[in-house]
């Protein structure tokens, strides 16, 4: 039917559940589940541009490649925690979001790595060996009780807060190192915060739980394992290149570390380690989120937070974006159009390099998601040299160009309940304006360079700027007139009789240049600038 909108269409191109593939059918999402594509780059750059969202799991590499064919893409779903393979900083910079679903497999990892400790402390693989290898080597295996042991983790997030509980069920001693555990959160989780070389210098056992980043590559260095006392048992169920392993492999032989038990390494798929072959070390191939619970979780959280963002607009574990619940996105919505208009409107009279750009939130609006506010008027000022750019794009492209953003909250001032103020600064000059969302749930202009008025926003606006003197209306609607050009609406500001004055006009089209020019010829107006909006 004309002017029926298209359904979205969504990639799933690695396993993923019948259920998940199900949750896009029954959204209205137009689904394609083909899981061999993920390992065909080739065909998966064939076809990438015809789709709206890319669910996957680990096979697929969404490079730099991918994304620059991926022409519609707007959202990319991982079903799982870890984005190792999708480039994330070129998705950004074209404007599409990377989800992924932290929580659900929080429960499974974290079982994991308590079951490693209990293999670690017990010898249970080499037990298990052993004895279907019809030996009975009862006194060779001996362990020790997790009961009244130190456990340091290293990394007290989700995952590394509910290792915390189980441990404290054990009735494990716990204390943990995490820069971002506030003293409050410890004590709710019931351990003692310290700081790594104490960590390192307390723990029997210590287990990681941190992703990897520049700041914890090799957190366990051949230095911080050398800190830590004799007898230690090592866990790593988080992230490859957490520990430097050929050092610990050494410590091992020594029995400087009794044992160690790693899910993951430093390069995957592992088919050759330091660690492998010793003895007192249980290693697994990265099992730490393989349960039927976990994979069926994760698959069902991704079609759900892919298709509410293709529907409704609503960001859930984005890592490129402020997450705007449904919600949020249904009560923001004007407010959202605001902040982008706000940004358009200076983006499209300023011609110099900017230096800053601040956003000022007055009352009410200083309660609502000021990340997405922030993106959505860096957006609109980044839309006027770049159309293409939009709210995931714009704070990467201002950061690329050295532009610095400042975000201000105040309580009600005024007549209005709340209001934004973008303050956009150049070497030449600065530029303010506010605006504000009505009852009626439109965004208005309410204040341009420090004068007050009420423009409702249009697509089409013509702004003018001149001296407050007879005359200014009638030449306006005279010279549109003759030009055929038809006002909508038609606002008037001025600073004090005689002083500074602007115009506003929300018009039915576009004035062609010949009118533009006729304007400008007067000698009235200091400024004739047209001014375009998206549509509503």
């Amino acid at each position: 039917m004309k002017g029926a909108k298209m359904a979205p269409k969504v990639l799933v191109s690695d396993k993923l559940s019948e259920t998940a593939v199900q949750i896009f059918k029954d959204r209205g999402i137009d689904v394609t589940f083909d899981p061999s594509i993920g390992k065909d780059k080739d065909k998966l750059l064939e076809v990438i541009g015809d789709y709206d969202g890319l669910a996957i799991r680990s096979a697929t590499k969404v490079t730099e490649k991918i994304i620059n064919a991926a022409t519609n893409l707007k959202v990319i779903g991982r079903a799982g925690i870890g984005v190792d393979n999708v480039d994330i900083p070129e998705a950004s910079k074209k404007g599409i979001i990377v989800m992924n679903t932290p929580f659900g497999n929080s429960i499974t990892t974290a079982e994991h790595a308590i079951a490693m400790m209990f293999a670690a402390a017990r010898q249970i693989p080499e037990a298990n060996a052993s004895t279907h290898a019809g030996k009975w080597e009862k006194s060779r295996f001996m362990g020790v009780e997790l009961t009244n042991k130190t456990l340091g983790v290293i990394g007290a997030g989700n995952i590394g807060s509910i290792v915390c509980n189980r441990a404290l069920g054990l009735k494990m001693k716990v204390v943990a190192y995490d820069p971002f555990l506030s003293e409050e959160r410890a004590r709710q989780i019931g351990v003692t915060k310290v700081e790594l070389d104490e960590l390192l210098a307390r723990a029997d056992f210590i287990t990681l739980h941190v992703p990897y980043t520049d700041k914890t590559a090799n957190i366990l260095s051949a230095e911080n394992l050398a800190k830590t006392r004799k007898g230690v048992r090592i866990v790593n169920c988080a992230r490859g290149g957490l520990v430097d392993e050929a050092a610990l492999a050494e410590l091992l032989k020594s029995g400087h570390v009794a044992a160690a038990a790693f899910d993951v390494f430093a390069v995957e798929p592992a088919t050759e380690n330091p660690l492998f072959g010793l003895e007192n070390v249980v290693v697994t191939p990265h099992l730490g989120a393989a349960t039927t619970e976990a994979q069926e979780n994760v698959a069902l959280q991704v079609a759900e937070q892919m298709s509410d963002y293709l529907l409704t607009g609503a960001v859930t574990n984005a890592l490129n974006m402020p997450s705007v619940t449904a919600e949020e996105a249904a009560v923001m919505g004007p407010w959202i159009k605001l902040a982008e208009n706000l940004g358009a409107f200076v983006g499209q009279l300023t011609e110099d390099p900017i230096n800053s750009i601040e956003i000022v939130y007055n009352g009410s609006a200083a309660t609502m998601n000021l990340q997405a506010l922030n993106c959505a008027a860096i957006a609109g000022v980044m839309k006027a040299t770049n159309p293409d750019v939009n709210m995931v794009s714009a704070p990467v492209i201002a950061k690329d160009r050295g532009i610095e953003i400042a975000t201000t909250t105040q309580d009600k001032t005024g007549v209005f309940d709340g209001y934004i103020r973008l303050v956009v600064k150049t070497d030449a000059k600065t530029r303010t304006i506010a605006g504000t969302v009505f009852s009626d749930g439109k965004p208005r202009f309410i204040q341009i360079k420090g004068i007050n008025i009420d423009a409702e926003i249009g697509e089409h606006m013509l702004y003018t700027t001149n001296k407050d003197v007879p005359g200014i209306i009638g030449t306006l609607g005279q010279t549109l007139g003759n030009g055929g050009v038809n006002i909508a609406n038609f606002t008037l500001g001025r600073n004090a009789a005689g002083g500074e004055a602007i115009a506003l006009l929300y018009l039915d089209a576009q004035p062609p240049q010949e009118v533009l020019k006729a304007l400008k010829d007067t000698g009235l107006f200091q400024q004739v600038r047209p001014l375009q909006f998206e549509a509503a």
